[in-house]
């Protein structure tokens, strides 16, 4: 069974001891209705808030014993951990399924899972010390070599419970940094992934015992010989150091590739060639359209955070107009700011696009919730005022009952299936009608050694009637501004 035969049962029976914040076990109700307690304040339920529940059905290990090579291959056996502190069951179960594919993304495989109802995580351990141990036991049974926990942990919460579970634990970002660094091809990614991971690494050094205290200096036991900054320094001091000019030099060169992605920018706005950005959650399909519109022939794999390095391909409308379509990055909840940062220059391809094709997973047990991720980034990157399309994939797939009530909360919305093709023409002619339209009308006469004039109209406006004379082409035709001022010398 792998993490995407999402969950089929319920949760197991929740364990019968009850919790307070601070980890505590508050005792039975009194049976005297007098004895009852009587702060009634936001409470959870006391069978919500008993210790762990175990989520069935992430289990990714392999039944079929042919599969040896496998096994002997695999990465990390791993064990999920969640706090549930708001929303419903469902969330947060969504939530760890979600988690699950991440993992398996990243190559490990899924033994168990587990979620505590509490008003907020502990501080110290985030699961709480006793229900740490709970955990602990859980690893043992389930001989797991590794605990990812469903959130963004503090250095100290970390530490804290690898001390009581006494295996490794990473937290949802280090996951998501893990699948990036996979799957970073172009120099530009590898770069923004590097700066990431490093942002991240920074405020976590750690090390065992006194090996991060030790001082050395010069070429003494330390032997970091020059460069460092002679006696007195420590390892963790040295290594901050080197982790801090690594940033430093990482932000240069991201700032030249930045430039070099502006200049590029900057020739298709002077051409006045229209912008389509693709955006939205990751494995919504992305790629799969831009493939159906453009046969660009990109990579799709049913995974995600299978496309990082942005695609920019040429397309056309079905009236003949030109554009260019970008695949950008997925998105994801509680996307790492550190990434979000990495990759600014690229985001940037969308909050500087005409137009943005939101593509939602139709299938997924919460499109809407996918939705509200996407448009926080986009916030982030300044992407909030430019005109968006809902594209709703996967209708193959989608509960008929979702699509209504997508497309009823969504009224600039459009049905499709990247697999079938199935809406793929209404999308086309959605494009069409929502690019910035040529609204200038011309009557121009063309000498034959402008040919590149005549191609641009042909390209980005709208030709209304052409005939070839003597001296030139005549042109009656609806361009653009910034054409119309090119053409106004060869006005009749």
């Amino acid at each position: 069974m792998t993490a995407r035969d999402f969950l089929s049962g319920r949760a197991e029976a929740l364990a019968e001891e009850t919790f307070d914040d601070s980890g505590f076990v508050v005792p039975p109700a009194a049976t005297d209705p007098d004895e009852q307690p009587t702060h009634d304040g936001e409470q959870l339920d006391r069978e919500e808030r008993a210790a762990l529940r175990r989520i069935s059905g992430l289990s990714t290990e392999l039944q079929d014993v042919t599969e040896v090579e496998y096994r002997q291959l695999r990465l990390e056996r791993v064990v999920l951990a969640a706090v549930w502190s708001e929303g419903t069951a469902e969330d947060a179960e969504n939530s760890l399924r979600e988690l699950a594919a991440l993992a398996e993304t990243a190559g490990s495989e899924v033994l168990a899972g587990v979620v505590q109802r509490r008003a907020n995580p502990d501080p110290a351990t985030y699961l709480g010390k006793g229900k740490a141990v709970e955990l602990r036991d859980i690893v043992i049974d389930e001989g797991a070599d590794t605990v990812v926990c469903d959130t963004e942990l503090a250095p100290s919460q970390r530490r804290a419970l690898e001390d009581v579970v006494q295996v490794k634990v990473i937290d949802r970002t280090a996951l998501i940094l893990d699948i990036f660094a996979q799957h970073a091809k172009s120099r530009e990614g590898k770069a923004q992934v590097e700066l990431a991971q490093l942002q991240y690494l920074l405020p976590r050094l750690r090390g065992w015992g006194e090996s991060m205290s030790r001082q050395a200096g010069g070429q003494a036991a330390g032997g970091q010989g020059m460069g460092s900054r002679g006696p007195g320094e420590t390892k963790i001091e040295l290594d901050r150091r080197r982790i801090n000019s690594r940033i430093a030099k990482l932000r240069a060169l991201l700032k030249e590739m930045k430039t070099v992605r502006d200049t590029k920018r900057g020739s298709r706005r002077a051409n006045a060639v229209p912008s389509v950005a693709i955006a939205g959650y990751t494995n919504a399909g992305k790629s799969s359209i831009l493939n159906r519109l453009t046969g660009a022939g990109v990579l799709v794999e049913n995974q995600l955070f299978a496309t990082l390095d942005p695609t920019v391909r040429r397309a056309e409308t079905p009236d003949g107009r030109t554009y260019t379509l970008t695949d950008t990055v997925g998105f994801v909840r509680q996307l790492p700011h550190q990434l979000v940062e990495a990759f600014r220059s690229t985001l940037e391809e969308v909050a500087e696009a005409d137009l943005v094709l939101h593509v939602v997973d139709g299938s997924h047990p919460d499109p809407e919730g996918q939705i509200s991720a996407v448009r926080a980034v986009l916030s982030d990157v300044g992407a909030t005022d430019i005109r968006e399309v809902i594209v709703i994939n996967k209708a193959d797939l989608a509960d008929p009952e979702v699509v209504d009530r997508l497309r009823r909360s969504e009224r600039h919305s459009v049905v499709v299936s990247a697999r079938t093709g199935a809406g793929l023409d209404e999308l086309q002619a959605l494009i069409a009608a929502e690019l910035p339209q040529p609204d200038v009308d011309v009557e121009v006469l063309v000498p034959y050694d402008r040919g590149d004039l005549v191609s641009r109209i042909h390209e980005s406006g709208e030709v209304l009637a052409s005939e070839h004379l003597s001296d030139g082409t005549r042109l009656t035709a609806r361009v653009r501004p910034d054409l119309a001022g090119d053409l106004t010398v060869y006005a009749v």
